[in-house]
């Protein structure tokens, strides 16, 4: 999911660390900073569980300045973005959101991506910002032949999300907050956001300047994104803070996100996706239009993987993402291997990402693993620094939230 949880490489080391525009309030709460692809952006501010239980049992706020931005416009933006991506674009409805990948000639992975469409032929891509500047590049390449303007707005757009189940209450008291001109017929905010749908957006207007809310996440919980611009954020940040304090509203960090996100078992680019990933190996076959009626960038390497399964079945060096339980209290982490047996020399697949759940209390891990060991119910070990943990394939995601 393109919204980045964990330090991420991307950028230069020699480069000039960037600055959300809510650096300062960061600071001010005493969060702690980490690099995320040449960002400083807060890791925590309290304590990392009690982040993680905040979005779980009320709501937390989350900086997400660093993602990208990437406008794409013009008569033939929808099919500048069916060849530039997997998914079909071009059947989004107006104010729909879909999750896609773009890929390289070879299948692999080269970002996963959400994409808004805002208009008739006005689409909004949104990138994890390890890959903004390669995402904006392949577009611009890949909209050539098209009648489609590509231009990277990230440096003009801020945003920031609300995650929990308390979350739509929280951003329907927001004063200043005004979606009339989208939803005449809802007579509040709170009507127009209770009639939004998962995967959808509603434009507006908060204290006068232009907002996007999006009805999306990266948690497993409800919640909303607000895209507005850089010089309107910290005005918004600090009143939801205010607004959301009695209903249990914290800022949360990114390391909370990232635990967040595993225990709904969504994947992370540079763990659980890469240029060496195809989809299918992610779970994601899904996101990939097969077939769309015009050509689109992998295909080829999709479609000649595809015959070489059905002739000749799936390699072992062809490892597929599985979810992992085990029992006790240390967690594997990204690298750990996995193998067969306690004692062999049987090295089955790979950690992508693990942790000890903070919702269910004992470590939950997703990896890559040899086909044949991927069903659920499958028993194998985890190495966890030379010991090896009894654990089990299971189904994803760990946890659901539960329906309203």
């Amino acid at each position: 999911m393109p919204e980045d949880a964990t330090p991420n490489g991307g950028a230069p080391e020699d480069a000039a660390p960037r600055f959300s525009p809510l650096h300062d309030r960061h600071v001010a709460l005493g969060a702690t900073f980490t690099d995320f692809a040449g960002w400083q952006m807060p890791v925590r501010y309290s304590s990392d569980l009690a982040e993680h239980h905040a979005v779980r049992a009320a709501a937390g706020l989350f900086d997400l300045s660093h993602m990208g931005e990437i406008l794409v416009v013009g008569v033939q933006a929808a099919n500048a973005l069916d060849y530039a991506l997997s998914g079909r674009m071009s059947a989004l409805a107006d104010r729909q959101a879909k999750y896609t990948l773009m890929l390289d000639d070879d299948g692999g992975i080269v970002d996963d991506l959400i994409v808004y469409r805002n208009g008739p032929d006005r689409y909004l891509v949104v990138a994890n910002a390890s890959n903004r500047e390669a995402v904006a590049e392949a577009l611009r390449v890949r909209a050539e032949d098209f009648d489609a303007v590509v231009e990277d707005e990230s440096d003009d757009i801020g945003l920031i999300a609300i995650q929990g189940p308390k979350s739509l209450e929280i951003l329907a008291e927001l004063e200043g907050l005004d979606l009339h001109a989208s939803a005449p017929e809802a007579a509040s905010p709170g009507e127009a956001l209770e009639a939004l749908n998962y995967y959808r957006s509603i434009p507006g207007e908060y204290l006068g300047r232009r907002i996007l809310v999006a009805r999306t996440g990266y948690t497993g919980e409800d919640g909303f994104e607000l895209y507005t611009s850089p010089e309107a954020l910290p005005a918004l940040w600090d009143a939801l803070l205010e607004t959301g304090a009695g209903s249990g509203l914290v800022p949360a960090g990114l390391a909370s996100r990232d635990t967040l996100r595993l225990e709904a078992g969504m994947p992370l680019y540079g763990h659980e996706l890469s240029a060496a990933i195809q989809p299918g190996q992610a779970g994601l076959g899904r996101t990939v239009t097969m077939d769309k009626p015009s050509d689109f960038v992998g295909r080829g390497a999709l479609e000649a993987e595809a015959v070489i399964a059905l002739e000749h079945g799936r390699a072992d060096d062809y490892r597929v993402l599985v979810g992992i339980e085990a029992t006790g209290r240390r967690a594997a982490r990204a690298g750990y291997p996995i193998h067969a047996t306690a004692s062999g020399d049987d090295v089955v697949g790979e950690v992508t990402s693990g942790a000890l759940s903070p919702t269910l209390g004992h470590p939950i891990a997703m990896a890559f693993v040899s086909p044949g060991w991927s069903a659920p119910g499958t028993p194998l070990f985890l190495d966890v620094r030379g010991t090896r943990i009894p654990a089990t394939i299971v189904a994803l995601p760990f946890y659901q939230r539960k329906a309203q």
